[in-house]
């Protein structure tokens, strides 16, 4: 676990960033990776366009902190799965606009080298997962879940439907995670 920040400044700082990090998804999700610019997020965040500018680098540097920033959130989620229903109420409570603004940095990623580290580190979280559930072949599983989410960004999903998909891919039985 990382140190808490007790510098009212470095603090307030990190929340900045946070928020800006925030504003990015949103207006990814609205107008997709080519709409970000500094004045866009800085307008999406309500604070002043260098602000951007003193957090991040480029527009580049915030995309691909935008990227990593989700990335951790879903693999912190993932790591705390430990069962099939665990994985489909993960992948069930996914917030559809937040889905749609990551599915374009990952399609993102296929087109930059400097974004495609961040899609390595996703699938090897999610082959982790796959293993760790004991899937009878993890990358059908990887495989799946992917495509779980896809759909996922396009039509709000229950837990049982998406619990009967991976059931049904992966031959899980109901109560088995390592059949």
């Amino acid at each position: 676990m990382a140190d808490p920040i007790t510098d009212g400044r470095r603090r307030r700082g990190a929340t900045r960033r946070r928020e800006l990090l925030d504003a990015t998804l949103r207006v990814i999700a609205r107008d997709g990776p080519g709409g970000v610019s500094q004045r866009r997020v800085a307008d999406e965040a309500g604070v002043p366009p260098s602000a951007v500018l003193y957090h991040f680098a480029s527009v580049d540097d915030l995309l691909v902190s935008t990227l990593a920033e989700v990335n951790d959130r879903y693999v912190a989620a993932l790591d705390a799965v430990s069962t099939p229903e665990a994985l489909a109420a993960v992948i069930a409570a996914s917030d559809r606009a937040a889905l749609v603004a990551e599915y374009d940095l990952f399609l993102l990623a296929a087109r930059r080298d400097d974004l495609r580290g961040e899609v390595a580190r996703w699938e090897t979280t999610l082959t982790g997962l796959a293993t760790r559930l004991g899937a009878p072949e993890p990358d059908l599983l990887v495989a799946v879940v992917n495509g779980l989410w896809l759909q996922a960004a396009l039509a709000d999903l229950d837990v049982a439907s998406v619990l009967r998909v991976l059931r049904s891919a992966v031959r899980w039985r109901q109560g088995e995670s390592n059949p």
